[in-house]
């Protein structure tokens, strides 16, 4: 492997990686470090569960790339290998209904798919609920990225049928982690009534990490996913302080990917801090993409109008989207709301003379980095 610019980039069998898996969004690293509590926290909450008893129900928050999702994923490996607790983990950004969410569930008690049409959500949760009875097994089901059953008006029906669970079906023990990444949700004042009154959780809470402890956590990422020597100490900083800015932890692992990739493409065996800058173009909207994959078609043609027209007020982009694609003005509003909720937009009111009240409408982004994200997805 040698820095010659003529070669273009490195073999196919050459590589500056040592385990390039280290760095891709499902990764769960073998050390955890700077999440002690939290996980204390979460085992403190499931540990009636070892017992065979039915668990605390749990509120995890925390801004995203907290480590929220890991630290659930550990807990529950703990509890497969160590224990009899069923545990099952939904994404709720994919799976945003209640009958999808108990879908999910039901493969994860049943080790297969249930029937894709044909089978109403009574039966569906039957059958779950006599498998936990009849096998005596406790139940722990994580709603990861809950804030996306709540944009859909999901949330109160999924979890009321988890929590009541045990008076549908006598002996049935489910507990719940739900898991926000939007710090505007207030979880339980947005729940029913019905909803509220059976659900007090333990809440944990999982505060963006300091530098410190970004650096740390990159460091050891560095050791495993790279060869020695590829990453410097001023290469591994820059990506520390461009983490740090963001507040997400997974931009950071994104640009330490990116940029080895890039050195790669110049042939290269260490990254450097042009690597670095380039590859911080693309990893700075990791946020940006993750909301953009939960979006439905009707949503993405909004956003496209919203891109196109960016800072218009609410009932000219309003037109514009009627036009293209004859949705009428309720859903327009609901997909704003759910636009602004992701915080993909602004939605703000002004007052606008001789019309009183209206909502302008800007993107969080630059309009050329959504519609390319876009047209990519």
């Amino acid at each position: 492997m040698a820095d010659d610019p003529e070669e273009g980039m490195l073999s196919w069998d050459e590589s500056v990686f040592r385990d390039e898996h280290v760095f891709e969004i499902d990764y769960v690293p073998e050390t955890f470090a700077h999440r002690e509590s939290e996980m204390r926290s979460l085992k403190y909450a499931l540990r009636p569960a070892a017992r065979g008893s039915r668990p605390l129900n749990v509120i995890t928050r925390g801004p995203p790339g907290t480590g929220k999702t890991t630290a659930v994923q550990k807990v529950f490996g703990e509890l497969g290998t160590q224990t009899d607790v069923r545990t099952v983990r939904v994404n709720c950004q994919v799976d945003s209904t209640r009958y999808s969410v108990f879908s999910r569930v039901f493969e994860g008690i049943f080790e297969y798919e249930p029937p894709s049409s044909g089978i109403s959500f009574k039966k569906l949760f039957r059958q779950i609920t006599e498998k936990l009875v009849e096998e005596d097994e406790v139940l722990v089901v994580a709603l990861d990225d809950v804030n996306y059953l709540f944009y859909e008006g999901e949330a109160s029906d999924t979890l009321y049928s988890l929590l009541r669970a045990h008076e549908a079906h006598s002996g049935a023990k489910i507990g719940v982690i739900v898991v926000s990444s939007d710090l505007n949700l207030d979880v339980i004042e947005d729940l029913d009534g019905r909803v509220q009154s059976v659900f007090r959780p333990e809440e944990v809470y999982f505060p963006v990490y300091d530098r410190e402890e970004i650096v740390d956590i990159l460091r050891e990422r560095v050791e495993r996913g790279f060869h020695e020597g590829v990453v410097s100490t001023e290469v591994l900083d820059e990506v520390a302080r461009l983490t740090a800015e963001s507040g997400d932890l997974r931009v950071g692992i994104d640009l330490l990917r990116r940029a080895g990739l890039n050195a790669e493409m110049r042939a290269s065996r260490t990254v450097n801090l042009e690597d670095v800058e380039q590859a911080y173009e693309k990893s700075k909207y990791v946020h940006l993409s993750h909301s953009l994959q939960a979006l439905s078609e009707s949503e993405i043609e909004l956003l496209e109008v919203i891109a196109e027209n960016d800072g218009e007020r609410a009932g000219d982009v309003y037109d514009s989207f009627h036009d293209q694609t004859g949705l009428g003005y309720t859903r327009y509003s609901e997909i704003i709301n759910k636009l602004d909720q992701l915080d993909i937009i602004d939605a703000t009111y002004t007052n606008v003379e001789g019309r009183g009240r209206s909502r302008q409408l800007s993107l969080r982004y630059e309009p050329e980095a959504v519609l390319n994200r876009l047209e990519g997805s």
